[in-house]
């Protein structure tokens, strides 16, 4: 059966598509009409939400260009000629990323760090490349504009003891608040569910709320998920995952969801299938209780997992194909000091002499 012919869209993924499309055709007439050229271009290769986030990206770029242009300063941006690309330099787009550093927009203070102006950098390097590739333009001097160096974050994650008293937590509630104990009861269940699923998984929180009731699969242990790539994969668990699900759809069954919502696996006490933000706030509120120096999200109980697997098996391919990651390279990054912990245990493992 495939995920179409359950009931609701290509379900959550698609819904989430539709939302991206919507917005995107608002942004993209704020932008220069040749960039709706380029956008169909890089469509097949790319996700809604990577578009859409480009787009966002290159109306600041575009702004950022007409604010500080005398010569573009009366033209709207939508009549900005695709011309204009070959008339950019290497310096304008270095003086873009000092700019990102600090800037003002309607009122409200924004920052970026290098992470983030490698983000936006990422926008304005798709676009020229696109258009030089194309013919369009006579040089791509984004491509000249080094990335900011990327400073590695420390993996923050939960600690085994941890991860057993957040279960804890979210079962007994004994350090909840009179007002938080008033929905504690109503969904305890659920919320073991969907945390032990996500600490069992490493899937993402956009993959775990986009679940449907017919993507578990209790005979091969498996959870179909949709990957951030636009691509269905199979995930597989274990014991501890399958018997909070067992427990949560035996109570699951006998909800009644809205329309529309009749194929979500993790309903909302609305009997909405659960959102994004609130699956952060549920993580939120919980992680609190067991730590105050840490600040855990969805994707820190993802880092957990992980940091778990890799600990248990030492098999980096393995963690990079479990979690999703296309490149394994990206998740050596992120577990390179976990590496280096195991590295220094081997100083010691070999001995060259037997104790005398």
């Amino acid at each position: 059966m495939t995920r179409a012919a359950a009931g609701s869209p290509e379900t959550y993924a698609r819904e989430q598509d539709i939302k991206n499309t919507q917005k995107m055709r608002e942004i993209l007439a704020q932008l220069p009409r040749f960039c709706r050229r380029y956008f169909r271009g890089i469509e097949p290769t790319t996700s809604s939400r990577t578009r859409l986030a480009y787009a966002y990206d290159l109306r600041i770029f575009f702004t950022f260009l007409q604010e500080n242009n005398p010569a573009l300063s009366t033209t709207q941006i939508s009549d900005f000629p695709v011309s204009l690309l070959n008339k950019i330099g290497k310096e304008d787009i270095e003086e873009y990323l000092e700019y990102l550093t600090y800037y003002e927009r309607d009122g409200q203070v924004c920052t970026n760090d290098d992470r983030g102006k490698a983000r936006k950098l990422s926008a304005v390097r798709s676009l020229f490349k696109y258009f030089f590739a194309a013919e369009v333009i006579d040089r791509d001097v984004a491509a000249l504009v080094p990335m900011p160096k990327r400073h590695e974050k420390p993996i923050i994650r939960l600690d085994g003891d941890e991860v057993g008293t957040l279960l804890q937590q979210v079962e007994k509630g004994t350090a909840l608040t009179k007002s938080q104990l008033k929905f504690h009861d109503k969904t305890k269940v659920r919320d073991v569910a969907l945390l032990t699923t996500l600490l069992g998984t490493g899937i993402r929180v956009s993959e775990c709320v986009g679940l449907d009731l017919n993507d578990v699969n209790f005979k091969d242990h498996g959870l179909r998920v949709h990957r951030k790539g636009g691509y269905d994969a199979i995930v597989y668990f274990g014991d501890e995952v399958e018997e909070a699900l067992r427990e949560y759809l035996s109570l699951r069954r006998e909800i009644l969801p809205l329309e529309g919502h009749e194929n979500a696996l993790f309903l909302s006490i609305q009997n909405r299938r659960i959102t994004v933000r609130a699956v952060e706030k549920l993580v939120k509120k919980y992680a609190s209780l067991v730590t105050s120096l840490k600040k855990i999200t969805p994707h820190k109980l993802r880092s957990t997992y992980g940091t778990s697997l890799y600990k248990a098996t030492g098999d980096i391919y393995l963690v990079a194909d479990v979690l999703g990651h296309k490149d394994v390279n990206t998740t050596r990054r992120h577990y390179a000091a976990i590496g280096e912990d195991r590295r220094k245990k081997a100083a010691d493992a070999v001995r060259l002499r037997e104790d005398k």
